[in-house]
């Protein structure tokens, strides 16, 4: 098995590294030579979390003390490959099973740089350990959520992202059918064409199947918007500036149906990415034009900028139409939920209370959470239009739970649905979160699928 960045097989160099918070440094220090306690009160070392004490020798370097915070956090652990020497390779001392698998969690997260245009400026330090298959299917799973969002359109567009989804179907003995340009319309998914019919990229719906039939029918569906101009609502400058990541949704589907596969689940998956690229041109969809969506339901385009629920639009009709046991979709949709809950919190909107609460029970396990926001149907006045059945847009009322409502005109009553509204982002680095790309509520929606179909 190939080791994740950040680890290491050869202890021969490496030195030991004790893991400590705040209620335990005293103890710890009590059973040390008075030097190295003395040496941490000097350096005002106090285990506080994201802490790094550096432990002295008669040869340079005798270990050193890693300060965390809550202990059943992996990001709690994520500052050390960064905070610790350069290179430097280090083995943990006194940890049971599960602190050892967060620790590994934490530091496969933390030791990542986007490397694919200049190589990182440091090298990070290196954790001697073999982490179980599940930990890193987990650390790949959030990985590749970060390096498709960070990587610029030209190199990540609707082609780009069918042959990741191509490449993991490979790696896993899925199948796969793309269906794309004007087979869309053939196959009656007008809203994706209407979107993406303007870019010299041409649009398209990759859809991917494995698993046993016998199984529960899982669907997961991404926004795959590949770079979102806004089409002709255009976005100011500021606006389209990182706008390579609204396909962060799909990214998120993509690396959680490949953790699905990787593990196993008892599940038959389905994933349903909509790839596209909101652009301007002489063939762009155009305020006030009226769509017949996949369902019958006709939409009057208010805004080109809410495109991303028109690609989701008959991408869900068409998940629904095989009555799975969950659909869950991932989507960069509003800006309105970072306003109401910020970067780091994604908006969940769900018919199924059942699903909602298993979804932020397993955010408060894995310390990855999600907060539930409501789909209040009186607002679907906000969404009233004159000519259609309904607009994409309408009022900047509650954007948010506007947009989830209209997601759920196209999921049948009784069908179970979960939609998470994520940013897929981290606007500044932090330790274990450098700028960029960033996988939010995946390791939760992991642990609330094998919670729910692992058996």
């Amino acid at each position: 098995m190939t080791l994740p960045q950040g680890f290491a097989t050869d202890s021969a160099s490496a030195l030991p590294l004790y893991v400590l918070d705040r209620t335990q440094l005293a103890g710890w220090l009590a059973q040390q030579p008075a030097a190295l306690a003395a040496w941490a009160q000097a350096q005002r070392f106090d285990a506080a979390p994201g802490s790094v004490l550096l432990l002295p020798g008669s040869e340079g370097l005798a270990g050193a003390v890693l300060g965390v915070g809550d202990r059943e956090d992996a990001y709690a652990y994520a500052h050390a490959p960064f905070a610790l020497p350069a290179g430097s390779r280090w083995q943990a001392q006194g940890l049971g099973d599960a602190e050892q698998a967060l620790l590994q969690l934490g530091w496969g997260l933390g030791s990542y740089r986007f490397s694919r245009y200049r190589k990182p400026q440091r090298a990070a330090a290196e954790l001697v350990a073999t982490p179980p298959a599940a930990v890193t299917d987990l650390v790949q799973a959030c990985l590749r959520v970060r390096d498709w969002v960070n990587t610029p359109t030209e190199d990540m567009g609707p082609e780009q992202l069918e042959a990741a989804a191509r490449e993991i179907a490979a790696e896993h003995g899925a199948q796969i059918e793309v269906i794309t340009g004007q087979a869309l319309l053939q196959r009656n998914f007008p809203t994706i064409h209407a979107v993406g019919r303007a870019s010299h990229r041409a649009p398209r719906l990759i859809e991917l199947h494995w698993g046993d039939a016998a199984h529960p029918h899982l669907v997961l569906v991404g926004k795959g918007v590949c770079f979102d101009t806004g089409g002709l609502d255009l976005k100011p400058a500021d606006g389209m500036r990182h706008m390579k990541k609204d396909m962060g949704g799909a990214a998120h589907a993509l690396a959680l149906a490949g953790l699905v596969m990787a593990r196993q689940l008892p599940v038959r998956l389905t994933l349903l990415i909509p790839a596209v690229e909101n652009a301007v041109g002489p063939d762009a969809f155009r305020p006030g034009e009226v769509i017949t969506t996949r369902t019958g339901l006709t939409v009057e385009v208010d805004n080109t900028d809410a495109e991303g629920r028109l690609v989701l639009c008959d991408a869900l009709a068409y998940a629904s139409e095989s009555k799975p046991a969950l659909i869950l979709d991932f989507a960069t949709l509003t800006g309105a939920a970072r306003i109401a809950l910020g970067p780091d919190l994604p908006a969940l909107f769900a018919n199924d209370d059942a699903v909602a609460q298993a979804w932020i029970d397993a955010g408060d396990r894995t310390r990855d959470p999600v907060w539930r926001m409501p789909l209040w149907r009186p607002y679907l006045r906000y969404l009233t239009s004159h000519v259609a059945d309904l607009a994409n847009a309408g009022s900047r009322m509650a954007g948010a739970v506007t947009a989830a409502l209209y997601l759920e005109r196209f999921v049948p009553a009784g069908q179970a649905w979960a939609h998470l509204d994520v940013y897929a982002w981290n606007d500044s680095d932090r330790p274990g979160r450098p700028a960029g790309g960033e996988a939010l509520a995946l390791r939760s929606a992991w642990a609330m699928l094998e919670a729910r179909f692992g058996g």
